[in-house]
């Protein structure tokens, strides 16, 4: 009976294995579609702030879409990448096919999937077999983000986006004020930034008055005066071409942060042209591509 119950753990490897390279095979255009999320990828884009432990839970494996450790040993579908998996991947098959119980697997929770902090083989074998679900030791991570199990991690920082500027519009009522919608960006956290330029900026012009002005007349004001002028100038001198998958919102941000360096080492009269000229040439894909030609001649030369 042993053997028989090895050589069918066998055979069901076998079989992941090829389903495994089936999967390969038809998401071959775009291979993020069959990677298995990461953990520290997903924490790094939606920077949870705390955890809170659930207890055991039944967790249907369809919800159950990444890992923390092993994302590289499986793909989307929790199938086995690699045969050095074989051994700890059948071990667990014949633990299921002779009705030995193995404790709950342990999971952390974020945005309503899970991600396997310990189990990553009991995963596999129960999607593989068709489990719909395994009970979990589960450990919550806040975030107000909701997942989708079929995002790809680029999808679910494109969501982020999405959150964060739905938050900013209703929290400060930018576009009724402004009657801009395209206060767009690249990555997460920037509006976070941007919120800080107008407080920065109304407490400047609070310096002024003797009576504090509101922040919606704040924003418009920051709006007019410091971010619609340096727009002007990125779309004037055409350098959003120069950086590219970038927004006219990210030059803005990164533009001005240059800015204050510079005015810290030459003085608060530096313009924001001269500022803007300075951080594209030393950053800007023209100046990248000239650099790297120039870096290839000292090479050849033998400098």
């Amino acid at each position: 009976m042993d053997n028989v119950v090895r050589q069918e753990a066998a055979n069901d490897f076998s079989r992941a294995r090829t389903k495994e390279m089936f999967s390969r095979i038809m998401h071959f255009v775009n291979p993020d579609r069959n990677k298995l999320l990461s953990l520290n990828d997903v924490r790094a884009i939606l920077k949870p702030q705390s955890e809170s432990y659930q207890g055991i839970e039944a967790v249907p494996i369809k919800l159950i879409v990444g890992s923390e450790g092993r994302y590289r040993d499986f793909n989307k579908y929790f199938l086995p990448r690699s045969d050095h998996l074989r051994s700890r991947w059948q071990s667990i098959d014949e633990a299921r096919l002779t009705d030995i119980n193995l404790p709950p697997i342990q999971l952390y929770e974020a945005g309503g999937v899970y991600f396997v902090r310990d189990g990553n083989h009991r995963v596999s074998v129960a999607k593989t077999m068709g489990v719909e679900a395994v009970d979990a030791e589960v450990t919550s991570l806040n975030t107000a983000v909701k997942i989708d199990p079929r995002m790809t991690i680029d999808e679910l920082k494109q969501e982020l986006l999405r959150y964060e500027k739905q938050v900013f519009y209703e929290k400060t009522n930018f576009k009724s004020l402004t009657g801009c919608d395209k206060l767009d960006f690249s990555n997460p956290g920037c509006y976070d930034v941007i919120y800080t330029h107008i407080l920065v900026h109304k407490y400047y012009l609070n310096l002024q008055r003797e009576e504090e002005i509101e922040f919606s007349k704040a924003l418009v004001s920051w709006f007019d005066t410091v971010y619609s002028p340096i727009i002007g100038i990125i779309k004037e001198e055409k350098l959003i071409g120069l950086f590219q998958n970038r927004t006219e919102s990210d030059l803005y941000v990164w533009m001005v942060k240059h800015w204050d360096l510079l005015k810290k080492k030459y003085g608060i009269h530096y313009s924001i042209k001269d500022a803007v000229n300075d951080y594209t040439e030393r950053y800007g894909q023209k100046h990248s591509f000239w650099s790297l030609v120039k870096s290839l001649f000292r090479v050849a030369a033998g400098r």
